[in-house]
């Protein structure tokens, strides 16, 4: 099945994702456990899809979220604003003071360098975005009226609370009834399903809201763990997700080899039109910020979908965005279009055929 996204005249936006945006702290070479400041940024898995579209590739983007209405939510949407995302869709819930009833939420980082890996620390329950229920969007109004080419969400945001995914399964249902494009990230974060059922009850989940999924971004379950830039290993994955959801129209994943904190292997694989295409393979690339690195692939190749690009420049698109948003510190991309395109120029000029 073709992938055919709505004529982009006839849409307010290129895009909308809906997921929650954090406050990202950030200490910079240093540890979080002694740092003494932060640097603060804006972040979400589904957010960062948004921002890299607008900030690189110049399309019209917009968040779907909730957050409580103090000085901290405030602080967000200037961020939300200085990324060029609209952030006329957000939900403003009251704030009663001390976050007892919902609040914003945080996360502290640190991106790890060569044998000490990254790792972070999040302060993200009872946030206003993950109370969210059905019917607290407007979504006919969003994909029927105002007109959206391309929804996106993913598995962070159904992993917030027990409501999220009827939230998603609303959004999802109204985007394909008016000819919007809907794509999910299986993202997985273990803290968010602790106390939830673990990896289990998120396959379980995603198994459920993949009827409405035209565009799945990473694989599950693979048979091992890749010790290196195997196609194989993720063709044969992306394959049993299209035998369990034959409804999917593409499928695409990240391929990442760590060597150490700082240095990685780089590549995609993305099938569509019955075909896969590899994207080109990045060796020891070196890593400053890894976080992000899987939403500038996916925006990446969504822009290459929203533009009607062959096949085989979608998935370079995705690849080298997604490896030029690691080179920069964090969740978003720095990157420009044509940094994008001369990088794959001047990669293509090196391969011999």
């Amino acid at each position: 099945m073709k992938l055919v996204t709505k004529e982009k005249n006839a849409c307010r936006y290129d895009l909308v994702s809906l997921g929650e945006v954090m406050l990202r702290f950030d200490p910079g070479n240093d540890r979080i456990r002694t740092a003494s400041s932060f640097r603060v940024w804006e972040g979400g898995g589904e957010y960062n899809v948004a921002r890299g579209l607008k900030s690189c590739f110049g399309q019209e983007t917009a968040i779907v979220t909730a957050l409580v209405d103090n000085e901290i939510g405030k602080l967000v949407l200037h961020r939300i604003r200085a990324g060029g995302v609209d952030p006329s869709l957000i939900k403003w819930v009251a704030d009663d003071g001390i976050g007892a009833i919902a609040r914003n939420g945080l996360y502290f980082w640190e991106s790890g360098f060569g044998a000490r890996g990254p790792s972070g620390s999040s302060d993200r329950s009872h946030t206003a975005v993950s109370q969210l229920v059905p019917g607290d969007i407007d979504w006919d109004r969003l994909f029927g009226e105002l007109g959206v080419r391309w929804f996106h969400t993913g598995g962070i945001f159904a992993g917030l609370s027990a409501g999220t995914p009827d939230v998603i399964e609303e959004a999802m249902r109204t985007a394909r009834k008016y000819g919007t494009i809907v794509s999910y990230d299986l993202n997985f974060r273990s803290s968010l399903w602790k106390e939830r059922g673990g990896k289990e009850a998120a396959d379980h989940l995603n198994s459920r809201l993949l009827d409405q999924v035209d565009v799945l971004f990473g694989v599950e379950n693979l048979d091992r763990p890749p010790q290196g830039l195997e196609t194989p290993l993720f063709r044969d994955a992306i394959l049993r997700m299209i035998e369990r959801h034959p409804g999917l129209k593409a499928v695409a994943s990240t391929m990442r080899y760590v060597r150490s904190a700082t240095v990685n292997d780089w590549s995609g694989l993305l099938w569509a039109d019955g075909k896969f295409h590899e994207g080109m393979k990045l060796e020891n690339l070196a890593i400053l910020d890894r976080v992000g690195g899987g939403d500038g692939f996916a925006a990446g190749l969504i822009y290459g979908f929203l533009e009607s690009l062959p096949l085989a420049s979608v998935i370079q698109y995705a690849v080298v965005h997604g490896a030029l948003t690691m080179t920069t510190p964090g969740d978003n991309s720095m990157a420009g279009l044509a940094e994008v395109e001369q990088f794959i120029e001047n990669q293509n000029q090196g391969i011999s055929r």
